[in-house]
C-alpha cells in the first residue's frame, strides 16, 4: 500500500512540476542525483550520510557534521535535500562533500540510490522516515540514527491501523522530550535518549561566531531597536501600525522571502505609515546613504540572507513571524542574545517557543490589542524588558548539549 500510494505522489509531482516552478526545481535536481554520487564518491570512501528535509533541518544536524569533519576528516560527508528551500540555499555547503537531492522512496530509487552512496552510517534529522530507504539500508548493514526526531500520539506510527517498523529499522533515537519517548515505547522500541534539540547547541555557535556589523551599529543609533526576522505580511499589519504610533523606536524587517514585488510592497506600507526607510544593500555605498542609515531612516530593511543571526544582537525586542500562517520559524535564533521574543499563535507544534512561553522568555500575541498590550508592558517597565531577555537567553543555554550526547554515542567508538 506505502509503494503505490507514493507512486500516486510521484505522478503528481510529475504533472505539479509543469505548472510550479519550486518543484520542477525539485524534480529537475532528483534526476541529477545519482549522476552526483557516480562521480563523487568512489569505492573505498567511508561515507556519513547526513538527510535533512528542508532548512531548519540541516542547522539541526550541522553541528553534527562541522564536529565530524574536524575530529574525523577521513570520513566523506554526504548531504542530502527533499525540499528546493533546503538544497537551493545549501547546494554549495563547504561542511559536506557531496550535497544533492534525495530522490522519492520508490523501492528501485532507494536501492540504486544505496548502492552509489555506500554509506556506512545514516543520520535523518527530526522528521524523515522513508520506508524503503529506511529498510534498504538496514538490510544492507548501515547503522542508523535520528537525531533531534519529535513524535506525536497523531502520527499514523501510533494509530492502530498504523505501520512503526520503518521506526525499528534505526539503531538509535534521540528524541526531544518524554513524550516521543514513551509513544515509541508503548510500540516496544526501546533503543530511545532523550536528548533535546540540537538546535540550541547550533544558535550557540551562530552566536559565539557572530558578525560585527557596523551598518547595523549606526543604524541603531542609540535609539530602542525591534527586530522582525522572517515577516510575513500578516505579522506586520499588527506592528507597523503600533509603531507609527512610536517613533522613539526604530525597526528591522528582515522579510521571509525576499523579491522585488515583496520589498516594494513592504516600502508602500511603510510609506503610508510614514516612515523612512533604507535596504541593507543600499545602505552604507555613499556617505549620502550612510547619513540616512544612522540619523534619518526609521526601518532598515534586511533584502539579503545570512545576516538576521548576527542583527538578532542589536535589538531591545524580536518578533519572528510566520504565527498566522505556516508557522513560526527560528525563535532560539533570536532568544540565544537574551531578546525576548513575540510571535503569532501558530504556535503550538514547536517546543521551544512552548517552552519559552512557559519560562517568561516569549510571549504570543493575536491580534493588535494583544500585541500592543505586550510592547506597552517592555517600553513602560525597562525591568520587566531585562528579565524576560534574561531568560530566553537562559533557556537556550541550559538547553545546550544534545549534539555533544549524539555525537559521542554514534561516532566515538568507529575504528
Amino acid at each position: 500500500m506505502y509503494n503505490l500510494v507514493l507512486y500516486i505522489y510521484a505522478f503528481g509531482v510529475w504533472v505539479a512540476s509543469f505548472f510550479n516552478k519550486k518543484v520542477r526545481k525539485m524534480v529537475v535536481g532528483q534526476r541529477k542525483t545519482f549522476d552526483i554520487l557516480r562521480r563523487n564518491i568512489g569505492k573505498t570512501d567511508r561515507v556519513v550520510w547526513f538527510h535533512a528535509a528542508s532548512l531548519g533541518e540541516f542547522e539541526q544536524g550541522r553541528p553534527l557534521m562541522e564536529r565530524l569533519r574536524r575530529e574525523r576528516p577521513e570520513f566523506k560527508i554526504l548531504l542530502t535535500f527533499f525540499s528546493p528551500s533546503g538544497y537551493e540555499v545549501r547546494k554549495d555547503y563547504d561542511g559536506a562533500d557531496v550535497v544533492c537531492y534525495l530522490p522519492l522512496d520508490t523501492p528501485c530509487r532507494a536501492h540504486y540510490f544505496l548502492k552509489l552512496a555506500r554509506p556506512e552510517i545514516g543520520i535523518f534529522i527530526k522528521y524523515e522516515f522513508w520506508q524503503n530507504y529506511l529498510t534498504k539500508a538496514h538490510r544492507r548493514g548501515v547503522r542508523l540514527y535520528s537525531v533531534s526526531s519529535i513524535f506525536r500520539p497523531q502520527q499514523h506510527f501510533f494509530k492502530w491501523w498504523g505501520n512503526s517498523k520503518p521506526l525499528r529499522q534505526f539503531d538509535h533515537l534521540f528524541v526531544q522530550n518524554q513524550v516521543s519517548a514513551d509513544l515509541l515505547r508503548s510500540r516496544g522500541i526501546d533503543c530511545v535518549t532523550i536528548v533535546g534539540d540540537t538546535r540550541f547547541d547550533r544558535v550557540l555557535d551562530i552566536r559565539h561566531a557572530a558578525q560585527d556589523l557596523p551598518l547595523v551599529q549606526e543604524f541603531q543609533h542609540g535609539r530602542h531597536v525591534f527586530i522582525a526576522g522572517s515577516s510575513w505580511e500578516p505579522d506586520e499589519e499588527i506592528y507597523i501600525p503600533y509603531f507609527a504610533q512610536h517613533r522613539d523606536w526604530k525597526l528591522i524587517i528582515a522579510p521571509h522571502k525576499i523579491g522585488e514585488t515583496r520589498l516594494k510592497n513592504l516600502e508602500k506600507q511603510l510609506d503610508d505609515n510614514g516612515f523612512s526607510h533604507i535596504r541593507y544593500t543600499a545602505a552604507g555605498v555613499s556617505r549620502s546613504a550612510s547619513l540616512s542609515l544612522g540619523g534619518e531612516a526609521d526601518v532598515l530593511i534586511v533584502d539579503c540572507f545570512g545576516k538576521l543571526s548576527s542583527i538578532y544582537r542589536y535589538g531591545d525586542v524580536a518578533l519572528v513571524g510566520g504565527g498566522f500562517g505556516v508557522g513560526i520559524h527560528n525563535v532560539p535564533e533570536a532568544a540565544v542574545y537574551g531578546v525576548p521574543v513575540l510571535f503569532g499563535p501558530n504556535n503550538d507544534k514547536f517546543r521551544e517557543a512552548q517552552a519559552l512561553l512557559a519560562c517568561g522568555g516569549a510571549f504570543e500575541f493575536v491580534d493588535s490589542e494583544s500585541f500592543a498590550a505586550q510592547m506597552n508592558r517592555f517600553i513602560s517597565d525597562a525591568d520587566y524588558l531585562h528579565a524576560a531577555g534574561e531568560k530566553a537567553g537562559k533557556y537556550i543555554s541550559s538547553n545546550a548539549g544534545a549534539s555533544d550526547i549524539c555525537y559521542r554515542h554514534i561516532f566515538s567508538n568507529l575504528p
